[in-house]
């Protein structure tokens, strides 16, 4: 059978194809950010979602202002309403929640301590910082929507990239994410049957595109176009597809980042299953930031969504050659000599058998045993030792 023919045997009336879930890991982080997202930040095409961030950078602005010259004004008659007279503002600026704990912590102020204060004694601690506060300047990201408010407050050499310049990033190689080209917001795994569905619709259950007021996260996958990289022990193909996420924040709560990998499917609650080859890069919003991001990140999104997978499939294929145990006492002498305990080495040869009937003999196997055991770790120390070690080998025998 030809390439294509494997594949097309592998797919069901519906054009989903079977996968194999038992391999390689297991990557929560999509669908802890699924969970978490309420309804407004969830957008159904990556040009929804850059016209909301877009937006609200268009009617922000940013400066660096000295920390002395800051008001504090506070209500008497209003114990809740803390604002701030910047130097050239006529109006007064209201802190979000997010940059009062920024401002709070950049004067080495206890947030939780003044959240629970009246507005005035938060006003004159606040105000006692900013007086004495070492650093003398501070940057502000300042934005009017019928108020002004101060959406973000950081040290004078925070490198910030707004969020639509990632997501400018990605629309250059996923267009709108809706299918327009290779790279699309993912399907879903039916556990009933092991088929994967990559044709499903994009709604606010299934969007894997989410902005708050406070950062940004992206996933898309290439799952139409699913790699064969060996076979399983019925003889049907492993079949793989392309991925990435990436995120920011505009406002100093997390670093810019990316990871790329290849999975095999993924469920519902946008757990990634079956991921091999997992690279992550971040940015950390210093000095140089944006030149880092123009000369690193966005590059390597484009180099990933454009390179070819033989490296990848090469060395599956070549770990799945490579022999290395065909006895009991090679399989717990490869192990041992690699820094696997005797309970590590049992289960590993355990989960082997388990799972494909047989135990390990191919580099691929001990792989595929290795990651098996780290999903099942409670500790996420222990599991991304384990994940690491067995990737290590993966890139040896390549």
């Amino acid at each position: 059978m030809t390439h294509v023919e494997i594949l097309d045997a592998a797919r069901d009336r519906a054009g989903g194809y079977k996968v194999d879930v038992n391999r390689g890991e297991r990557i929560g982080r999509v669908s802890s950010e699924w969970f978490s997202r309420p309804a407004d930040e969830r957008y159904l095409s990556l040009s929804d979602l850059y016209a909301a961030v877009r937006g609200r950078t268009e009617r922000s602005r940013t400066r660096t202002v000295e920390s002395a010259a800051i008001r504090v004004d506070a209500s008497r008659d209003d114990a809740e309403r803390l604002a701030l007279m910047l130097p050239g503002s006529d109006a007064p600026i209201a802190p979000t929640h997010w940059s009062f704990g920024q401002l709070a912590g950049l004067v080495g102020a206890p947030t939780a301590y003044l959240r629970r204060l009246p507005a005035p004694l938060a006003g004159i601690n606040l105000q006692y910082g900013l007086t004495s506060h070492r650093a003398e300047q501070v940057k502000t990201l300042e934005i009017e929507d019928g108020r002004v408010e101060l959406r973000a407050v950081t040290g004078p050499d925070y490198g910030r990239i707004f969020d639509h310049e990632l997501v400018a990033a990605v629309q250059r190689i996923a267009g709108n994410g809706t299918g327009d080209t290779r790279w699309k917001v993912p399907g879903v795994l039916d556990w009933s049957t092991g088929v994967y569905n990559p044709r499903v619709d994009i709604t606010q259950d299934t969007t894997t595109l989410y902005a708050s007021d406070r950062d940004v996260f992206l996933f898309l996958v290439d799952d139409l176009n699913p790699i064969e990289a060996g076979r399983l022990p019925d003889g049907s193909p492993d079949l793989y597809f392309r991925g990435f996420y990436c995120w920011n924040s505009e406002v100093g709560a997390k670093t810019l980042g990316m990871a790329s990998f290849y999975l095999r499917a993924v469920c519902q609650n946008r757990n990634l299953w079956g991921v091999e080859d997992f690279e992550e890069i971040t940015i950390r919003h210093s000095k140089y930031a944006a030149s880092r991001f123009a000369h690193e990140a966005a590059p390597a999104l484009t180099r990933f969504a454009n390179s070819s997978p033989l490296p990848f499939v090469n060395g599956i294929k070549a770990a799945r050659e490579k022999i290395v145990a065909r006895t009991d006492d090679d399989r717990s002498e490869f192990l041992r000599k690699r820094g696997f305990s005797k309970t590590e080495t049992a289960k590993i040869i355990e989960t082997v058998l388990a799972e494909e009937g047989r135990k390990p003999e191919s580099v691929f196997d001990f792989v595929q045993g290795i990651t098996a055991v780290a999903r099942d770790k409670s500790q996420q120390d222990a599991r991304l030792d384990l994940e690491a070690r067995a990737k290590k080998l993966l890139d040896r025998a390549a």
